[in-house]
């Protein structure tokens, strides 16, 4: 897996700045379970990257702040039994982390008022329901 990480657009994370690290993973396996080292971690030093322009790279520090250690994102994947495709998971889960972590803000909402017809619907709809609870009643001679 020494190939480049897509992030957004023509954005990639080259395969020298991610760091794999492989251990045995819990769960199922039949006979290889504690022979294969099946469980992955993918380190990337984002604080120390160039791959992002300055106010991307200060966004998702931002935004990632309580998932680093020093500057250091990790991903962890011990889904699969086999570490190709747990290489594989790591991989996608960082893309879609960096991913929104650098997407920019959505935009503010712009505060609106409720229309007069929608006012005239809502107060009819309660008078019709206090006119149906009313006439439940027992009446009372």
């Amino acid at each position: 897996m020494n190939e480049d990480l897509p992030i957004v657009g023509s954005t990639a994370i080259p395969a020298a700045e991610l760091r794999w690290r492989f251990s045995r993973s819990s769960g199922p396996g039949g006979q290889g379970v504690n022979t294969t080292d099946s469980r992955v971690e993918l380190s990337f030093d984002l604080a120390a990257t160039t791959v992002f322009s300055p106010p991307r790279q200060a966004r998702a520090l931002d935004r990632l702040a309580g998932r680093l250690v020093d500057g250091v994102i990790t991903i962890t994947a011990s889904e699969h039994r086999s570490q190709l495709r747990n290489r594989e998971a790591a991989m996608a889960r960082l893309a879609m982390t960096l991913r929104d972590a650098v997407a920019p803000d959505p935009p503010s909402r712009r505060p609106t008022r409720p229309s007069r017809g929608s006012k005239r619907r809502r107060v009819d709809e309660k008078k019709r329901r206090g006119d149906v609870k009313r006439l439940r009643r027992s009446v009372e001679d």
